[in-house]
This record gives C-alpha cells, structure tokens and sequence, in this order.
C-alpha cells in the first residue's frame, strides 16, 4: 500500500516525534487564541488591561500603573503559562499513547484540567486580588478551555508525533 493511502487511512506513522514544533506549535496556538478570547470577553473596550491582569500575578496591583512594559510582561507570562501545559501534555503523551490516539477527547479533559489547575493553584498563589467571578463565567471560561487550550495542544502534539 503507498505510503499516503496508508496515511489516508489512519495508519500510524514511524516518523520520530518532533517535540519542539509540538509544544511551540500548541502553545503559540493556544496563547493567542485564549488570549484574545479574555480581551474580547474580559475587557473589550481596553483590551491591553488583560496582559496587565495577566502581570498581576507577580506585580500585585501596581501592574495597572505600568504601562508598556507591565502589558509586555503580562503577554510573555501568558505565552509562558501556554507553552509549559503544551510540554506537559507533549511530556505525558510520550507515557500515554491515548494522548495522542484520542486527541479530541484527552485535549478537551486536558483543556478542563488546565482551568482547575489555573484557578484552584497558580492564581490563589500568585499576587492577584482574589474577587469571586460569577459563575457564567467560570462556565464558559471552563468550556473555553477545552476548545482554545487543550485542543489546540493535542492536535499539535499529534500532528507532530505521528510524522
């Protein structure tokens, strides 16, 4: 059977994973997708207020006063945060093939996990003035997950791993 018949139907190729592409790939994806999706949502009419959230998780409060270089540090932090959960879900699916054979499923359970880990560790930790969120929120921001990080992030690491 030619090699793109084989492809066509499913089989799985030998090709060496290539994990930088991967994670670069998911997580690039995923920042710019969540990102514009708590600009839009968040703060519409003055969306750089969301990098400056995002920086108050080291800054406290202050990051609001910083202008430019506080919207700079809350973009990277933000990339960061993406590119580390595509390493863990690319570092996890070299132990758990499922990862990568199940893509939608594992990235949007992945997606769900992301959320809980975000808002049940970094940001209680982190220097952000806790309020409570209302809870369509938390919901669709829970929903948001599945499709903006974690399916970004398996479909990356699948398309990367399989060749």
């Amino acid at each position: 059977m030619p090699v793109d018949s084989a492809r066509a139907i499913g089989a799985v190729s030998h090709a060496a994973p290539r994990p930088v592409p991967a994670i670069l790939a998911g997580g690039a994806i995923t920042g710019v997708l969540d990102l514009l999706y708590a600009m839009a949502v968040y703060s519409p009419h003055r969306p750089l207020l969301i990098p400056q959230a995002i920086a108050t998780g080291i800054l406290g409060a202050s990051s609001y006063k910083g202008g430019v270089p506080t919207i700079i540090l809350g973009v990277v932090l933000h990339f960061v945060i993406a590119l580390g959960a595509a390493t863990v879900y690319y570092l996890a699916s070299r132990r758990i093939p499922l990862l990568v054979e199940r893509p939608v499923l594992c990235g949007m359970i992945f997606g769900g996990l992301v959320y809980c880990f975000m808002h049940g560790v970094v940001i209680p930790l982190s220097a952000v003035p806790h309020h409570p969120t209302r809870f369509n929120y938390q919901a669709a921001e829970f929903v948001e997950h599945w499709f903006m990080v974690g399916l970004p992030i398996s479909f990356s690491v699948r398309r990367y791993t399989r060749g």
